[in-house]
């Protein structure tokens, strides 16, 4: 199939898809609604329908996100797998939890995100990649390392994108899932979806896809919709030099063929899972669901993809940490976008005030569900804050430093331990181009931005040092 081919035959799949039941409904709503939380892993914003300089294909994604409400300025407060998903878990900063690296365990400390819902009635699934656990090879026992969720089906090695690993439930077997890791986990997730037809109380899902993460090596079908000599770059990319091959050796920027390459497999990987939300939409429609389910679509973290001369993640840049988050709400008006400051810390107590549940009062983000309901009345934050924590030689998968940082509406600041590291200034130079950090002209919003940085460490228990940093310029590159 062609590229044109297969845009004409998605555009009426996904026209299907993307719209909930009306008029025949197969199965009594409950009283409170469902919710699916589905994530896939190093998707970024930029690389979607809509975006400046986009090629991905995701016909369902465009669809869903043009139905319903888009927050445009999603933020990945860490943007490192293991971190978001601890994030998103707990409720907590990383350092709250003590999770600020990939090969960690989250340790049970407050109730999860699963434990809210299961205490609010509900029953709860997750199935894909969970990478809380010691890393994502040990099996999860039953118990509080659960974080309350009942159904459970937790991926091993999902960087394995085909024949994927997973565990028996209760005894810990492993079991090999032969096929594409994505529509294995998908599978899962309708059987999930059909068995809660006729439940008599509602229930929370949460899918955890690992592609578009590399290695970038979709399904030949989706990847060959993509021409790798038509394949264009944001204009902040660039190959790496002999300096970088010294601290950050990424063959796909060895040449613009190898990054052609990975940026095929990448786009590919977007349309797979596009593929795959689509059927997750079918089956809540075919099952009489759509009009009592929340559904959301988002990402832990993007990808770099050569910009200022990274791949991967960690960076306080836009193609690292600005991240889709799309959601269906049953009853309210969609076809809306917010330009809202709103972060990974957000989603668990935003997701329980979508659903009615108190949140929790250990959450240390907010509930932005009156503003994603219409209501005017709702205090936008100013900014919301970037971290980083440089981890043991065997953590690091890429040469990045501790830091923190904020984003605005209009710019992103961050500092590193050897002193101020980047300014951008989001609206005039969106590809974050120039760097204004040591600007004098711009001294009265750093001044500004540093003590909106001390505070918030302050009152979040961060050690980071501020009082040895802020006197100096880092060295580190950033543009």
């Amino acid at each position: 199939m062609n590229r044109r081919e297969f845009v004409k035959r998605s555009a009426a799949a996904s026209a299907a898809a993307a719209l909930p039941a009306s008029a025949k409904t197969l199965a009594k709503p409950a009283a409170r609604p469902n919710v699916l939380y589905v994530f896939s892993d190093q998707h970024r914003a930029a690389s979607l329908p809509g975006e400046p300089l986009n090629q991905a294909l995701a016909p369902t994604l465009d669809r869903f996100r043009r139905e319903n409400l888009s927050m445009d300025a999603c933020i990945s407060n860490y943007p490192l797998c293991a971190p978001h998903r601890a994030i998103l878990i707990s409720g907590l900063y990383s350092w709250q939890s003590k999770l600020v690296h990939n090969q960690q365990t989250l340790e049970p400390a407050v109730p999860g995100l699963g434990q809210a819902f299961h205490d609010a009635g509900y029953h709860t699934g997750y199935i894909g990649k969970w990478h809380l656990y010691a890393g994502e090879n040990k099996f999860v026992p039953p118990g509080p390392y659960r974080f309350g969720f009942e159904d459970w089906h937790a991926w091993a090695n999902t960087n394995r994108h085909y024949d994927g690993i997973t565990f028996d439930p209760d005894t810990g077997e492993r079991i090999v899932m032969p096929g594409y890791q994505p529509t294995r986990m998908t599978d899962q997730a309708i059987d999930f979806l059909d068995k809660q037809k006729s439940a008599q109380k509602p229930w929370l899902l949460v899918l955890s896809w690992n592609p578009p993460h590399p290695p970038f090596d979709p399904p030949a079908d989706e990847r060959d919709l993509y021409d790798q000599a038509g394949l264009k770059f944001h204009p902040n990319v660039r190959l790496s030099t002999p300096a970088d091959k010294l601290t950050r050796p990424y063959p796909q920027l060895e040449s613009f063929e190898t990054l052609r390459r990975a940026e095929q497999g990448y786009y590919g990987a977007i349309t797979a899972v596009d593929k795959e939300f689509a059927r997750l939409l079918k089956t809540l429609d075919d099952n009489g669901m759509a009009d009592n389910t929340i559904v959301v679509y988002s990402s832990d973290h993007g990808e770099m993809m050569g910009s200022h001369g990274h791949m991967a993640k960690q960076m306080p840049h836009e193609e690292s940490c600005r991240v889709p988050f799309f959601v269906r709400l049953p009853g309210v008006q969609g076809g809306r976008s917010s330009d809202a400051l709103f972060a990974s810390v957000d989603i668990y107590p935003t997701l329980c005030g979508l659903a009615g549940i108190s949140v929790p009062a250990h959450c240390s983000g907010r509930d932005f569900s009156s503003l994603m309901h219409g209501h005017r009345s709702f205090h936008e934050p100013e900014m919301v804050f970037l971290m980083n924590e440089q981890g043991p030689p065997q953590f690091q998968e890429v040469d990045v430093q501790t830091y923190r940082g904020v984003r605005t509406k209009t710019h992103t600041y961050a500092v590193q331990l050897d002193g101020r590291w980047c300014l951008y200034d989001n609206i005039a130079d969106p590809y974050q181009m120039k760097n204004l950090v040591r600007d004098p002209a711009h001294k009265h919003l750093i001044d500004h931005f540093d003590k909106a940085l001390i505070a918030w460490s302050q009152s979040t228990g961060d050690a980071f040092p501020y009082d040895k940093v802020l006197g100096s310029y880092s060295s580190y590159p950033a543009a």
